[in-house]
C-alpha cells in the first residue's frame, strides 16, 4: 500500500468495513466457493461439520446457521476464500476494466481498502460495492465507510496532513521527510492503544491478589507482545506512552491490595 501511494498514481482512498463479517457469513455460499477449489468430498464434509458444530453455553447447545468463530483456527483461511471470490476476483475482472484510471485493492483477511487515481472511479466503486455485497447477504457499516483524498494532490510539504485512515492497527497519513519528499507516516491507531490499555487494566484488576513478581512478569510479557508489531521509528512516542501508563497504574493496583495503601515490592 505504501508503495502504491508514493507512486504518484493514487489520489483517493476508499475505506470500508463489512458489517458482522465473521458472525453472519452465509454457509451455503462459502461451501459453494470451497467446492470450486477443493475436490475431496471428505474435506468438504469436515468443514461443513465444523461450521455447524454445536456451542455449549450454560447447559444449552446451539447450532449456528451462519458465520464462523472469529478465533477459530479455520476462520482466517475461510475468510480469504470467501473474500477472494466476493471482492478480489470481482474487483480485478469486473470493476477495474471499467475504470478510467488506476485502482488497487489492498486486503488482509476481512480488512480492505481501495486506492484510486480518479475521484469519479472511487465514486463508482462506492456505488457498485453495496449491490455486490448484497448478493451474498452482506452490507457495509456506514459509520466505518468513507472516501478521502490521499496522494500528491492532497500533500502539502511541511504541513500536517488533514486526512488519515486506520488500517491493520496503524493510522496512516501523509507527511514530509527530512529531505522534503512525500512519505506515508504510520503510527499506532488510537483505538488500538486504548483497547490494549483497557485490557491491561482489566487484567490487573482480575489478578490483583497475585504475587507482585508474577504480576510484573506477565505485564512485561504483554507489553513485549504489543510493542514489536508497532516497532517503527515514528511509533516510539506511542509505545513510550503505553510503557509509562503501565508503570504508573501498576503501583495503584498494588496499593489497593491493602487498606494501608502501601505497596510491597518484595
Amino acid at each position: 500500500m505504501r508503495r502504491v501511494v508514493l507512486s504518484d498514481r493514487v489520489q483517493y482512498v476508499y475505506e470500508a468495513d463489512i458489517r458482522g463479517f465473521f458472525d453472519h457469513r452465509d454457509h451455503a455460499w462459502l461451501l459453494r466457493m470451497l467446492a470450486l477449489k477443493v475436490g475431496d468430498p471428505k474435506i468438504l464434509r469436515l468443514i461443513r461439520q465444523w461450521l455447524t458444530a454445536g456451542i455449549w453455553d450454560q447447559g444449552t447447545v446451539t447450532r449456528p446457521e451462519a458465520g464462523t468463530p472469529q478465533g477459530g483456527p479455520l476462520s482466517p483461511v475461510l475468510a480469504n476464500v470467501y473474500l477472494h471470490d466476493v471482492l478480489d476476483l470481482w474487483s480485478a475482472n469486473v470493476v477495474r476494466p471499467r475504470l478510467r484510471g488506476t485502482a488497487e485493492l489492498v486486503r488482509y483477511a476481512d480488512d480492505f481498502l481501495v486506492l484510486f487515481e480518479h475521484e469519479e472511479d472511487a465514486e463508482r466503486f462506492a456505488t457498485d460495492l453495496p449491490p455486490r455485497l448484497a448478493q451474498f447477504g452482506r452490507d457495509e457499516a456506514p459509520e466505518k465507510t468513507r472516501r478521502l483524498a490521499l496522494g500528491a494532490h492532497a500533500w502539502r510539504p511541511g504541513r500536517a496532513a488533514t486526512g488519515s485512515f486506520d488500517f491493520l492497527g496503524f493510522t496512516h497519513r501523509l507527511g514530509t521527510s527530512r529531505t522534503g519528499q512525500m512519505v506515508v507516516v504510520r503510527h499506532p491507531a488510537r483505538k488500538r492503544v486504548q483497547r490494549f490499555l483497557r485490557e491491561m487494566k482489566a487484567w490487573r484488576r482480575q489478578h490483583m491478589r497475585d504475587a507482585p513478581r508474577d504480576q510484573q512478569r506477565m505485564l512485561a510479557a504483554k507489553r513485549r507482545g504489543f510493542s514489536p508489531y508497532f516497532g517503527l521509528r515514528l511509533c516510539y512516542p506511542a509505545l513510550e506512552k503505553v510503557r509509562t501508563q503501565a508503570l504508573r497504574y501498576w503501583p495503584w493496583t498494588l496499593r489497593r491490595r491493602s487498606e494501608t495503601r502501601r505497596a510491597t515490592w518484595a
